[in-house]
């Protein structure tokens, strides 16, 4: 059986979301310019009737992914015992010391991941450098640009 995929309870609500998008609403979409492009005629040569499919390949494919990732999850779930330390679900203020710049992460599992929001995989270097820390902690992680100490500043678990 393949590893379950780690979730917050944000992801899984996103996945469920999406899911009930695509299923509702994005298949009836690609169903209506389907029936528009087959009204122009000749399947062969309709650019229109091309993309709808494509379209509609694209949607069925991320359904059945969703659906996948749905049926073989595990909720990240806070530990009293863990509360002080970082784990997959916590927003962890860092300090490059070095350069004396503070950043905010949350550590999500790896479907979550989204570096523009801050959002770093727990298989990330940073993200797997993090878990266990508590606050006061310098960790090392290795970077293309050379080797970058972070002292942990905050640690919160929702």
């Amino acid at each position: 059986m393949a590893d379950k995929t780690l979730l917050t309870q944000e992801g899984l609500d996103e996945l469920k979301a999406e899911l009930e998008h695509l299923k509702t609403v994005r298949r009836k979409e690609v169903s209506d310019r389907l029936k528009v492009a087959i009204d122009f005629g000749d399947l062969s040569e309709n650019s229109e009737y091309d993309d709808a499919k494509n379209e509609q390949a694209f949607i069925e494919g991320r359904i059945k992914k969703v659906e996948s990732l749905l049926r073989n999850y595990e909720l990240i779930s806070k530990s009293e015992d863990d509360k002080d330390k970082i784990n997959v679900g916590s927003k962890v203020r860092v300090e490059d010391v070095e350069l004396e710049e503070e950043e905010e992460y949350r550590i999500v599992g790896t479907i979550e991941a989204d570096p523009m929001q801050n959002r770093i995989s727990n298989e990330s270097p940073l993200g797997q450098a993090l878990l266990g820390h508590v606050v006061g902690d310098e960790i090392t992680v290795a970077a293309p640009v050379g080797d970058i100490i972070y002292r942990v500043i905050s640690i919160q678990n929702e």
